[in-house]
């Protein structure tokens, strides 16, 4: 951030008075400029055994499978953004959203909000940020071709929670160098 939204000043760099942590402040109307974690919502939508995923048709990571997920807009719930998102890139309507993974993203400044959901039916098609939209069975999920750790590590958590069918809350730091 160079400018101040405010006034269009010039911002520094400090630490206002009263805070601990290094902010863009204007010199001229003194208005601090928090910059916080984006957070994105989404959905692991379920059809009996089988799981929904995305073929991505944008960057970062086009060609690469993802669950349906997105940053979460102004004036929405987790749940409405997460609902939104899937219809947008899966053309898939969900209901019983149930919030089931939370991952912490700290070097990019991210939160991951998934919810399990059940497909309504299956009239679903690849949105405008979608090549592809397929069912998965477990067995045929392309592992090595999924766009995220947050997808693969929520993949894992359903197929691991499922033997038990008990869908506990989880909550996980993902950092730069996990893989």
């Amino acid at each position: 951030m160079k400018f101040c939204s405010q006034c269009g000043h010039a911002v520094t760099l400090r630490i206002p008075e009263g805070d601990n942590r290094l902010r863009h402040v204007c010199g001229q109307c003194q208005v601090v400029h928090y910059q916080n974690p984006r957070i994105v919502a989404g959905c692991l939508p379920i059809w009996g055994e089988q799981v929904l995923l995305c073929r991505r048709a944008i960057e970062p990571r086009r060609g690469y499978w993802t669950l349906p997920a997105g940053f979460m807009e102004n004036g929405e719930t987790l749940e409405q953004a997460a609902a939104r998102e899937t219809l947008e890139e899966a053309c898939a309507r969900v209901r019983n959203l149930s919030l089931y993974t939370l991952f912490d993203l700290p070097h990019i400044n991210q939160v991951y909000m998934l919810f399990r959901a059940e497909l309504v039916d299956l009239n679903f098609a690849a949105g405008e940020e979608s090549l592809e939209v397929q069912l998965f069975d477990e067995r045929d999920i392309p592992w090595s071709e999924l766009a995220f750790p947050t997808i693969g590590r929520t993949l894992e958590c359903y197929f691991s929670d499922r033997l038990e069918r008990t869908y506990p809350l989880r909550n996980e730091a993902i950092t730069a160098l996990r893989t």
